[in-house]
């Protein structure tokens, strides 16, 4: 068994990075240290954690042109597109920062001669976060931030295809002047990664990337009463109803479906367009994907990239030509060459699909979208929620009585209305289903991360 983990760049197939995996004697001395530096961490002033993670998002700043570098080789994401992933989450943790006063602050009931009582919100101890490589920074500070916030030490472990983000976590909230120990970071075996959630010196996990590991890490953590954060897969759906801005609804479904190489958990995987639309849409969603230009992602006339390894394409591939084989009709469009056995695919629209194929029902995971005629809102809904999972939904439309009424009726953790494959840290970012359990981000995303305790004091008797 290697004692190295590797991460392979899917620009050229070599190896942008190598650690070696924690020891038994590197976990337990881990976990030891995080109990004992959160036990000091709980009882610094809140202004002081606020400054650490101001800090800590300035340093991140800094470093942007160099990050964005590194992050385009790790997941094949074009370099003109990577500043944006450190610029958003330095955004995103300003925001849970403009939250954390609010959030944490003391319950007071209505006053009662005589009692003192209030609710206290207690950070729950150590948090282990578990981060994937799809958005390896914004994943990462959703649940870093608040956590640190709140009081908690955090124990990471990143996805081995990005396991340099913690490392650049790790150097920014240092310099920034956490104390030693409150951030720690792993590079963990799979069978440790899991020995780790079931530790008893763990309080909370947050696990965000597929249902299967998803399913493992709630297994691993199953005998113990703590809580668990899963963001786990999307398929998410997209209606474009018959009084829909059809230009602004090409546009955005376009770049909601192929950004990232549509490596996006809420990104759009499939489309129902009412058929008033449908051929219209077809045909400017078409002539949108040829301006997608396939090809390295460090080179500054590509927008689009590889997938992140040479088995999720061949997954894509496969579901595309099992839809081929039921009927469906492809349209590629995009320039750059494609070889089959790389992970570079251009992206491809798919029409005459139904939900008897894998390519509208199994998360896609990558720049392949399918879609489907409809009738009416009802067979849109019926078929939105036709799905094993609920992340996020989206409606176009110039009706925003008809986006409330649909929108109640979706089975998802957000819904969007003429827009898609956002996240506003300012609302709640949960999930339905096989979507997952949890909730990240908003003033809410706080619950998680701290445990309630009453106070009822009787000073008068």
């Amino acid at each position: 068994m290697s004692e190295l983990q590797l991460s392979v760049s899917p620009v050229d197939g070599s190896v942008t990075s190598e650690r070696p995996y924690a020891s038994a004697a590197a976990i337990e001395a881990t976990l030891t240290t995080a109990r004992r530096a959160q036990a000091a961490w709980r009882n610094v002033p809140l202004a002081e954690r606020i400054a650490v993670c101001g800090r800590f998002g300035e340093i991140l700043l800094q470093r942007t042109d160099e990050l964005s570098v590194e992050l385009a080789w790790m997941m094949g994401r074009p370099v003109t597109q990577t500043p944006g992933e450190i610029r958003t989450c330095v955004d995103r943790a300003r925001t849970m920062i403009g939250f954390a006063e609010e959030a944490l602050a003391d319950i007071v009931p209505p006053a009662r001669d005589g009692f003192e009582r209030f609710i206290r919100r207690e950070p729950l101890g150590t948090v282990y976060c578990i981060a994937p490589w799809n958005y390896p920074y914004l994943t990462t500070v959703n649940t870093v931030v608040p956590a640190l916030l709140a009081g908690n030490s955090v124990v990471l472990k990143h996805a081995p295809q990005t396991q340099i983000v913690a490392e650049r976590f790790a150097e920014a909230l240092q310099a920034a002047g956490l104390p030693e120990g409150v951030f720690q970071y792993m590079h963990l075996r799979d069978v440790d990664a899991s020995a780790v959630a079931a530790d008893t010196r763990i309080d909370h996990v947050a696990f965000t990337g597929s249902v299967r590991t998803g399913r493992i890490v709630q297994q691993a953590a199953s005998h113990r009463f703590i809580g668990l954060g899963l963001e786990l897969g999307g398929k998410d759906p997209a209606y474009v109803r018959h009084d829909a801005n059809l230009d602004h609804a090409v546009e955005n479904l376009v770049d909601g479906a192929f950004f990232n190489s549509g490596q996006s958990c809420c990104g759009i995987e499939r489309i129902y367009v009412h058929e008033r639309l449908y051929d219209d849409f077809v045909a400017a969603a078409i002539e949108a994907t040829r301006g997608y230009r396939l090809g390295n992602p460090l080179l500054s006339e590509t927008n689009i990239g590889p997938v992140v390894r040479q088995s999720s394409a061949d997954f894509i591939r496969g579901q595309m030509e099992q839809a081929l084989s039921q009927g469906a009709v492809i349209h590629t469009e995009a320039s750059g060459p494609e070889d089959i056995s790389s992970p570079y695919i251009r992206p491809q629209i798919l029409t005459g699909v139904t939900h008897d194929m894998r390519v509208m029902k199994e998360e896609t995971f990558g720049p392949l979208v399918g879609v489907m005629k409809v009738a009416s809102d009802d067979e849109a809904v019926a078929l939105m929620n036709d799905s094993d999972f609920g992340l996020t939904a989206a409606v176009w439309t110039s009706d925003l009585e008809a986006a409330r009424s649909i929108g109640g009726r979706l089975e998802t953790g957000t819904v969007f209305m003429n827009r898609c494959d956002h996240l506003d840290p300012q609302l709640a970012w949960t999930g339905v289903k096989d979507s997952g359990r949890g909730c990240t981000l908003s003033v809410l995303g706080y619950d998680h991360l701290t445990r309630p305790k009453s106070f009822h004091l009787r000073h008068q008797f």
